[in-house]
């Protein structure tokens, strides 16, 4: 009896392992960046002495309306000096500038009353003519003792001067006369000078008085 045959199994081959690649991390997500927001909804920068400024424009926009050139032209021209980040404002108050500049270049030629002599005085010191404005504005003030801004002016001639024994009583009393002064002192570099003299610093850092507000008269029933 024939043996029968023995089937040799064939080996299972195991299959190949394929060399798995690394999982590859997957960045986080960057935050969404928030929307620009509209210039109408941001919220309004303040900047130190931005207030002062205005006012102080404002004021040389009043001189101006009031046909005071020689005092608007001072206002105007401590906005540009004192807040020199101030540039739209700039813009506007070099424009009232240049009107307070051709009318005072339009008046006579020889002063004769104080404001004639302001005037003479502002296109004097302007022109960096120190002794020429100083002449105009000592006569203004001794035929008006009283006017606020040849006071002012003539304190800032002799602080460039550097005067200040009689620079300081008229800067003073410039303040005391108008204390509208005491907002354009603070920041006008030509008086820079007196600001360190202590009498000068109580005047500058006083509080004015509010103005009183007119009352409205009352309607009466029919």
């Amino acid at each position: 009896m024939a043996k029968p045959r023995r089937v040799k199994s064939r080996p299972v081959s195991k299959p190949t392992q394929t060399s798995q690649a690394s999982p590859r991390t997957v960045p986080a997500a960057s935050p969404p960046r928030p929307a620009p927001q509209p210039e109408a909804s941001r919220p309004a920068v303040t900047r130190a002495g931005y207030a002062d400024a205005v006012a102080l424009y404002e004021q040389g926009v009043a001189a101006l309306q009031a046909h005071e050139y020689s005092r608007a032209s001072t206002l105007l021209r401590s906005v540009l000096s004192g807040y020199p980040e101030e540039k739209e404002l700039h813009e506007r108050a070099r424009l009232y500038l240049n009107v307070c500049e051709r009318q005072v270049a339009s008046r006579a030629a020889i002063p004769k009353s104080p404001e004639e002599r302001i005037f003479a005085a502002t296109v004097a010191f302007n022109a960096g003519d120190y002794d020429e404005a100083l002449t105009h504005l000592r006569a203004a003030t001794r035929d008006a003792p009283d006017h606020d801004h040849a006071l002012y002016m003539l304190a800032a001639v002799l602080a460039l001067r550097e005067e200040p024994d009689e620079a300081v009583p008229a800067l003073l009393r410039a303040i005391e006369l108008n204390p509208e002064n005491r907002a354009m002192a603070r920041h006008d570099p030509d008086v820079e000078s007196l600001r360190q003299h202590e009498s000068v610093r109580a005047a500058l850092e006083a509080v004015p008085p509010p103005k009183p507000e007119r009352r409205k008269p009352s309607r009466r029933a029919r």
